[in-house]
């Protein structure tokens, strides 16, 4: 299914289906066999040979995924970390890569604890300033790596921009599209060279599925890198974690489309609260990188925000205890409404405000989540 006159929804729907010769099902079945056989003279009629190697449950999600992004080639890991991590394993020793000031902080934590030692050099900067982007480039530089919206700030990152600074300077760019998906932003057209995915998040969509994706824009040499990795590293997405992830693809659209219109009436309604210090969303007008955000966004604005709540940390920690309809956990993207004070989270190195929650919208009715706030908030 390649129409590129298709709708997303529609792409969406037809891009999971069974692989040819199968037996006709409507529904992609699982296969969950590690090994397959081989002919006599050692050649396999279907393509597979082991489960580490490819699967077809995998191969379905990885085609998906491209298709969505509008990208050359997906690869499926076990965790959007992992994914992460494939990425910078193509880097070296004694490169160079340059990430946002308020990068999620996992991958902050795993460039400066874990491929830092390895002679991964890295410098953060703020992506807002492309001044400052434009100095801390060097010679060593091999990569820029942008999260826009970003976690938990929401700064927006004029992506094109970047990708053209990158290209005088023979650097490649990675966006973490986690935040917006597919459904609202699509980096690799306007010029990045890969995309990731947490697909724990708005891909699966359920909370219940673990798993993270890469799509490589038309890039032989990173296509070969990540085979490699992806084989031989070995942490890639179960048949079931693939299926599901799969599964959730086709409501994507409609999900992602719904928590954005709800977020953006609360974000609106939360502005206007005197207990609120400030609303982080990029679909206020308020917000510094709302034309940005309009001009590269398409949809929405996503369904994530972050407040600041006036007096300080305990009072933000109250609030967050005082909301019936806002699980307080960890992650993001599931249909159910998520909020954790963010700092306690990213622990004593976070330069996130004492006094931030960070905000997920699920697909409950947006005046019963406002109605919660209000209660809340008195």
């Amino acid at each position: 299914m390649e129409d590129p006159k298709l709708s997303f929804e529609t792409l969406a729907i037809k891009s999971i289906e069974p692989l040819e010769g199968d037996v006709s099902p409507v529904s992609t079945p699982l296969y969950f066999s590690t090994t397959y056989q081989r002919n006599q003279d050692g050649s396999y009629d279907s393509g597979f040979v082991y489960s580490r190697t490819s699967n077809p449950n995998r191969l379905v999600l990885e085609n998906a995924c491209a298709k969505l992004e509008s990208g050359h080639k997906g690869f499926a890991f076990s965790s959007g970390m992992a994914a992460i991590e494939a990425v910078l394993k193509t880097l070296q020793a004694g490169d160079h890569i340059i990430i946002p000031d308020d990068a999620y902080f996992a991958v902050f934590k795993l460039i400066k604890e874990v491929f830092n030692r390895w002679g991964l050099n890295y410098t953060q900067v703020d992506m807002t300033d492309l001044g400052k982007l434009e100095k801390a480039i060097s010679e060593k530089t091999k990569m820029i790596w942008l999260e826009s919206p970003s976690n938990p700030m929401l700064k927006i990152t004029d992506i094109s921009a970047v990708t053209k600074l990158a290209r005088e300077n023979n650097v490649l760019v990675a966006v973490d599209n986690t935040w917006p998906t597919p459904v609202l932003q699509n980096p690799l057209k306007i010029g990045a060279d890969v995309v990731v995915h947490s697909t724990t998040k708005y891909f699966g969509g359920h909370s219940d599925v673990l798993g993270g994706v890469v799509v490589i824009n038309n890039n032989d040499k990173l296509v070969k890198q990540l085979e490699n990795i992806q084989n031989l590293g070995g942490g890639v997405l179960s048949p079931f974690d693939s299926w599901l992830t799969a599964r959730g693809l086709q409501t994507l659209f409609l999900r992602v489309k719904a928590q954005s219109e709800s977020a953006y009436r609360l974000a609106m309604y939360l502005d206007e609260n005197p207990n609120i210090e400030k609303v982080f969303y990029p679909g206020l007008p308020s917000h510094k990188g709302h034309e940005i955000a309009k001009k590269q966004m398409q949809n929405g604005f996503g369904a994530m925000l972050s407040v600041t709540i006036k007096g300080g940390e305990q009072e933000a920690i109250g609030v967050s205890n005082k909301l019936q309809l806002f699980t307080t956990a960890t992650s993001l993207g599931g249909v159910e409404s998520l909020i954790e004070h963010r700092k306690s989270v990213e622990g004593p190195e976070s330069n996130t405000p004492d006094n931030l929650l960070r905000i997920s919208v699920g697909l409950e009715n947006i005046d019963d989540l406002i109605s919660d706030w209000q209660k809340a908030l008195t």
